[in-house]
């Protein structure tokens, strides 16, 4: 008998065990409640909020590391969003505001800026920053899971979500968290269009563009980023779209160009054969001409043309289209043989197109599918204003794949919008799954004031999120609860969503926005400085909306046009400020205070000891702020003399011996950090 032979069969055993393991492990089923699907910004933060929630989670990833997209885009490598790391505050939240590419989390520490101090940061950068958010918070993600279906299971009492992967093993859920983000490049159809180079395979190297005329198909960021690039090579750069180029400066829009890359809208106002156009992509013809022909003249043509290249023309000229062979055409096809100065009528030796990215939803079965919204051009799914995917109830859209309920209004799309977003729908989820009411803040009503303004002037979800996330104020007599970025198009579902009820006392909204009206912003009279005519500010600006019932669905549907919310009972702008501090007393502090006491009715002025011992002898009922102060041993005496006579005597508290209740403890630590009684203007202390 063979000596080997024991050894071969022991190794057949060992490989026919080892195979059925690994099928066993590729046919299997996991269950979790939630599901996020994708480990880029939007995953890895719900991943966060999930994490502190002690949650039943896991992240899958295709690939082999967070934050893939960004290994490859943008293509020449230099992100767009500001890395302001020098702002001259200490205050972290402020600071957010200026900090575009960071996550949330409970470390001051786990900033971009630990791998990159440029203000616009390296792509390179932004997976190395994911990397390390994963490790420092411990988060659970699963790479390498790629996958490709994704459907809906119910049962009599539940609905739940299966996703299937490249190996046939099976992912259950209770909830479906997307964050795919937007990766699937955008495309239009038209004759020719098989000529075009994409975004997503062209050469980077500029030198390859040397001499060559270029044609870019459209007008967004990435057309500019490419055509910024090929600048000092390429003799012309033409660039065509729907519609003329939205400036972000303008606009107000992040989306829309940016200034970093428009150096291309010089060098065409300058003549410097460089230019735009505007048509409808897909009446283009994009075609190779025949060698021989004659122009309208009679003349030969193509003396001077190079091989290969590309003419575009308009398909009404186009002859027989049925049976035309796109990279044939005649002279007489061509838009100079009919209009003679045609814009286009030069040939191309490039047409790139760069026209953005559309949500992936070839991945969902038909139950679990979430219908293409109308905005973006059916780009991205369709999602209720609380980011649930519109009759897919359960499976929630996160990050830029759910920018389609603040398309071109706000910063939902971008990194710095959507972190707040993913934080709200924690929330959502924290109220309908565990029963956790909305996270809040307890004051008192004459504490209301100074907290307005400690929100105004550092708060960065409702400073970027725009008009679609706001602060709401319920008031409730002598104290009011705060709650923090509220999706404002769920107003009407407010109850149910976060779990607090809107008493007969009514409700503020504090949101953040822009004027509406449109006006040369870089022209005089631009800035509005005068707080009487606060209503006609143009720039970013606090408005407070004051409602004594919660606003309902058909109110929100038939709000004013451009308004974020319905017509409210009472209105107040703060005048827009150069600095954007707001913290002016008589341009800012005063009007706010008279417009509060208009919806409190009651007097919110602040007094000093003396003037609230006068009243309470005089007077049947002081001040609220004089019953909750200076009745309470909190009052203000005038001078430093009398206060430490006071403290000495012990006729006032000390700070540990302070009587604060019910009011949020945190709100009496920021007084004492900020010192909100002298500097904002107002004779608080507490």
């Amino acid at each position: 008998m063979d000596s080997n032979l024991p050894c071969l069969i022991l190794f057949i055993l060992i490989g026919l065990i080892k195979c059925s393991v690994d099928d066993h492990h590729h046919n299997s089923t996991f269950h979790y409640d939630y599901c996020v699907l994708g480990a880029g910004p939007a995953g890895l933060q719900m991943g966060h909020f999930l994490s502190k929630a002690k949650r039943d989670y896991i992240i899958l990833e295709r690939n082999s590391g967070p934050g893939s997209f960004f290994n490859k885009y943008p293509r020449h490598r230099k992100l767009i969003s500001i890395n302001k790391i020098h702002t001259g505050r200490q205050n972290r939240e402020f600071n957010l505001r200026h900090d575009w590419n960071s996550l949330l989390s409970d470390k001051p520490d786990l900033l971009l800026k630990r791998v990159s101090s440029e203000f616009y940061p390296p792509a390179d950068a932004f997976p190395l920053y994911l990397s390390m958010y994963v490790k420092e918070l411990g988060l659970r993600v699963r790479y390498g899971v790629d996958i490709g279906r994704i459907r809906a299971v119910q049962s009599s009492t539940s609905r739940s979500y299966v996703l299937t992967d490249q190996h046939s093993t099976e992912y259950k859920c209770r909830v479906l968290l997307v964050a795919t983000g937007l990766w699937v490049p955008q495309e239009v159809e038209f004759v020719g269009s098989d000529l075009v180079e994409g975004y997503e395979s062209i050469s980077t190297n500029p030198d390859d563009y040397k001499d060559q005329v270029v044609l870019i198909l459209g007008k967004g960021n990435s057309a500019f980023e490419t055509a910024q690039s090929i600048l000092g090579r390429a003799s012309h750069v033409h660039m065509v779209s729907r519609n003329p180029i939205r400036l972000a400066w303008q606009t107000h829009y992040v989306g829309d160009l940016r200034a970093v890359n428009n150096e291309l809208i010089d060098t065409y106002q300058l003549k410097s054969l460089d230019g735009l156009l505007e048509t409808h992509l897909e009446r283009l013809v994009i075609a190779q001409r025949k060698e021989k022909g004659s122009g309208r003249s009679g003349r030969k043509e193509h003396s001077k043309e190079k091989k290969g290249q590309l003419y575009v023309t308009l398909n009404r000229y186009i002859q027989n289209q049925e049976e035309k062979n796109v990279s044939d055409v005649t002279a007489e096809e061509l838009p100079g043989y009919h209009i003679d100065n045609f814009s286009m009528r030069k040939p191309y030796d490039r047409v790139i197109r760069c026209l953005g990215f559309r949500f992936n939803f070839s991945i969902f079965d038909s139950s679990a599918c979430p219908p293409n919204s109308l905005n973006a051009r059916g780009r991205l799914p369709e999602v209720t204003p609380w980011y649930e995917g519109h009759n897919t109830p359960g499976l929630f859209v996160l990050g830029t794949a759910a920018h389609s309920r603040d398309y071109r209004l706000s910063a939902g799309g971008f990194i710095h919008g959507f972190r707040y977003t993913v934080r709200a729908v924690h929330r959502v989820l924290e109220r309908r799954y565990h029963s956790n009411l909305w996270p809040s803040t307890k004051l008192l009503t004459t504490q209301l004031q100074s907290w307005i303004l400690k929100r105004v002037g550092e708060a960065s979800g409702t400073y970027q999120m725009l008009e679609i996330l706001g602060d709401v104020i319920l008031l409730r007599g002598s104290h009011c609860e705060y709650v923090e970025e509220f999706p404002l198009q769920a107003l009407p579902q407010f109850s149910s969503l976060s779990g607090h009820e809107v008493s007969s006392h009514g409700l503020v909204v504090l949101i953040m926005q822009y004027g509406k009206k449109k006006i040369d912003y870089l022209g005089r009279g631009r800035a509005v400085t005068d707080w009487t005519k606060a209503w006609k500010s143009n720039f970013l600006h606090p408005v407070l909306y004051y409602y004594d019932t919660l606003p309902t669905e058909k109110e929100m549907k038939l709000r004013p046009h451009g308004w974020p919310l319905p017509r409210p009972k009472a209105i107040h702008h703060m005048v827009e400020d150069f600095l954007a501090e707001w913290e002016s007393p008589i341009s800012h502090i005063q009007p706010l205070r008279r417009f509060l006491e208009h919806c409190v009715q009651t007097d919110l002025r602040a007094f000093y000891a003396e003037s609230c011992f006068r009243s309470s002898l005089t007077r049947r009922k002081p001040p609220l702020f004089c019953r909750q102060g200076y009745l309470k041993q909190q009052g203000v005496v005038h001078s430093r003399m009398l206060r430490q006579h006071a403290h000495g005597t012990g006729l006032m508290p000390t700070e540990q011996d302070a009587d604060t209740s019910g009011a949020d403890t945190a709100f009496s630590n920021y007084l004492a950090q900020a010192e909100a009684s002298v500097t904002s203007g107002l004779k608080l202390d507490f």
